[in-house]
């Protein structure tokens, strides 16, 4: 039976934890830079989508 390889296996996690890192890195680059088309979907006021201004919800 072959044995494992641990310096590959090693490796291979390494690299994901380097890729994941650069990924985030670009990320917060982009939101630093440009990031108001990214953060609009979370800065977008909820009342008007959930009717909560106020208007109606006080009887006459």
């Amino acid at each position: 039976m072959a044995t494992p390889n641990y310096g590959y296996e090693k490796r291979q996690r390494e690299l994901a934890k380097k890729q994941k890192k650069e990924q985030k890195l670009r990320e917060k680059a982009e939101r630093k830079l440009g990031g108001d088309a990214t953060g609009d979907d979370t800065d977008a006021p909820a009342d008007d989508a959930t009717g909560t201004d106020g208007a109606g919800d006080q009887p006459a």
